[in-house]
Parts: structure tokens; C-alpha cells; sequence
């Protein structure tokens, strides 16, 4: 994708409520550490849209990036902050679910894992919210700088039988560093989004020349 236009749009917290924006949504989640800020920022080649910070747990909004006018980017709540109260862990995982159960836009679920570990706990619930919703998430497995290329394979088959993956599932290895995997998630996301694009194309041009005047 070409991006021309860029910003972050609307950013609802713990009592918002959640926008209908009739655009495509593609949503991307995982724990508070896991490098979502900065894959965002390479997607759409910018290097502070998303906040990154070296301090986890910063995203406590759910962020919507605009995207040329056409489909929007969402960045869920960072998960599995140890250092969040449990309270604050709790309305954290109410918004997510929320989100991911009235959206009406939403197509399909990114679920962010760290590629040099394997799946933990809070990983497991995210899978388990983003399944019981009814997506089958995309899971991209971040930092795959930090290993070497021959250790990519077996950390990808960790990953795979750690959240018992069904065999279909699309596992990406990403690298905000290198932008390994970038051309890979969007042409997903240029797939998943690419249906509503062209009925609202389709339903514009079937339009009378009375319409709109």
C-alpha cells in the first residue's frame, strides 16, 4: 500500500465509547512489551505516530489510525503488564474484549508474540479472546532481528505449538529494524480489506447523478 495520508484519529479510553467509523478495521494485539508501537510506525513508514517507550504499559487507549481515508489501524492495549494494578489489568482486557465483540468494522485480528520466547499465559488469553470473538488472528512474531536466520524455523514452530495453532494459521516473522515481514502484513491486510473497498466502490458508482446533489 501506498500511504499518502496518515493520522490518529480517535482514541477511546475505559469509558468511551467505541466509534463506528464505516471503514475497514484491522486490529493488532499484545502484551505491553512486544514491539505494536513500533510495528505500526513502520507500516505506514513514520517514526513517532505510535508513542514507543522504553517503559511498558503506555498504551492504555484503543488508538485508530487513519489510513489515505480508507481503512483504519487499531492499536489495542498493551496486555500482561506486571506492574499494572489488577484493577487496571481488569478494565484493560474488559475494553479489549469490547472492542473485539461490537465492532462492526472490525476484519480481522493481528495477534503481536515475541518471537525468541514462548507463549505465555497472557498470550494464551489474548488467543482464547480473539477465537471465542470469532476472528482467527494473524499472528505476527516480533523482534526476529534478534535471532539468527537459521533459528527463525524452529522459534516459528515454538511459537505454532505453544498456542496450539491450527496448521492454516499465517505466522509472520517481523523486524522493526529491518522491516523483515512488512510487505507480507500488508498485502494480508490488503486482502482482508480489499472486499468492503469494492462494494462501497461498487455502491458509489451504481449512485443516480440526482444523488448527492
Amino acid at each position: 500500500m501506498v500511504i499518502k495520508k496518515v493520522s490518529l484519529d480517535i482514541v477511546c479510553g475505559v469509558t468511551s465509547r467505541l466509534p463506528e467509523t464505516n471503514r475497514p478495521e484491522v486490529a493488532f494485539a499484545g502484551k505491553s512489551n512486544v514491539g505494536k508501537s513500533s510495528l505500526i510506525n513502520g507500516l505506514v513508514n513514520r517514526k513517532s505516530l505510535a508513542r514507543t517507550s522504553s517503559q511498558p504499559g503506555k498504551t492504555q487507549t484503543i488508538n485508530f489510525y487513519n489510513i489515505n481515508d480508507s481503512i483504519y489501524l487499531v492499536d489495542l492495549p498493551g496486555y500482561g503488564y506486571a506492574k499494572a494494578s489488577e484493577s487496571v489489568k481488569k478494565s484493560w482486557g474488559e475494553m479489549i474484549e469490547r472492542y473485539l465483540h461490537t465492532s462492526k468494522d472490525l476484519k480481522a485480528v493481528f495477534l503481536l508474540v515475541d518471537i525468541r520466547h514462548e507463549p505465555n499465559a497472557n498470550d494464551h488469553q489474548m488467543y482464547d479472546w480473539i477465537v471465542q470473538n470469532g476472528y482467527q488472528p494473524i499472528v505476527i512474531c516480533t523482534k526476529a532481528d534478534k535471532l539468527k536466520r537459521s533459528q527463525i524455523p524452529k522459534a516459528l514452530r515454538v511459537i505454532r505449538q505453544g498456542l496450539s495453532l491450527p496448521q492454516d494459521t499465517i505466522l509472520i516473522p517481523y523486524s522493526s529494524m529491518t522491516k523483515q515481514g512488512r510487505e507480507e502484513i500488508w498485502q494480508k491486510i490488503d486482502e482482508l480489506t480489499a472486499s468492503q473497498a469494492v462494494v462501497e466502490e461498487e455502491n458509489g458508482n451504481n449512485q443516480s447523478p440526482e444523488a448527492g446533489v
